[in-house]
């Protein structure tokens, strides 16, 4: 089944185009890698994905319900109801964490849970303490951000994630703001959620790392999708620019 599929999507900001008519699709189970440099639109790809931002042409569907539609080159969005199902039914890992600074721990992840899905706090709660014993931080719930490194904050983060019960899970460079050591936590944890079968979008700059975990990968450049093949077809690719790209980027 697809979780999500785009089609034809453009994006343009002060009349520069950014996404270049890309289409892509996301099976269940799956994780797909999009690689490529700095300014090739990935990051803007997934903000339109998660609804951050509004794509000016294209198509979106999530769990077979119709979020966009293209009508006379323009996106026309869904109803209130239909992007909340959207909202709902997916996790967003930035690279910067965004934890609420005056928020326990704790109380980072089972805000949504209660407010958003209304579970009980003791369901929440529950759920929340698995999710850290899984991150390795049931030491932590009490703690506040500042208390935390990158790499716990991160982890604190995609608990938060999860604790929504995704059907996908996006991740925007999830390692780029850590050193190399903690980006090894986090990258683990990926891949153990890889392991579980877990959807995932994860926009990265780890070649090793998307090479690893992913089931299919994604090269862009300049706004459209270059390649999108397997991890091995990718690194063996006789694309002149994905060559260069990954000659440059891929050290093993």
């Amino acid at each position: 089944m697809n979780v999500l599929q785009m089609d034809h999507v453009k994006k343009s900001f002060d009349g520069t185009q950014v996404i270049k008519n890309i289409s892509l699709k996301v099976d269940e189970g799956k994780v797909v890698s999009i690689i490529g440099p700095s300014g090739s639109g990935k990051s803007t790809l997934l903000r339109c994905a998660t609804l951050l931002e509004t794509m000016d042409d294209g198509e979106m569907t999530y769990l077979g319900t119709q979020i966009t539609k293209s009508v006379d080159g323009k996106s026309i969005y869904g109803d209130k109801k239909t992007c909340k199902m959207a909202k709902e039914s997916f996790g967003l890992v930035f690279q910067n964490f965004n934890l609420f600074p005056h928020y326990s721990v704790m109380k980072n992840i089972i805000d949504a849970p209660i407010c958003v899905k209304k579970q009980s706090k003791e369901e929440a709660v529950n759920r929340a303490r698995e999710l850290l014993n899984k991150m390795g931080l049931s030491d932590k719930e009490d703690a506040y951000p500042c208390q935390l490194s990158g790499g716990q904050q991160q982890r604190v983060s995609i608990a938060r994630a999860l604790a929504m019960q995704p059907k996908i899970l996006f991740f925007d460079e999830p390692t780029s703001a850590l050193d190399p050591e903690l980006t090894m936590d986090i990258l683990n944890v990926i891949k153990e959620l890889a392991k579980e079968k877990m959807t995932m979008v994860i926009v990265t700059h780890e070649m090793a790392f998307a090479k690893d975990v992913s089931d299919r990968m994604i090269f862009m450049d300049g706004g459209v999708i270059v390649e999108e093949t397997t991890p091995e077809a990718m690194f063996s690719s006789n694309n002149a620019r994905t060559k260069e790209f990954l000659g440059k980027n891929y050290g093993a």
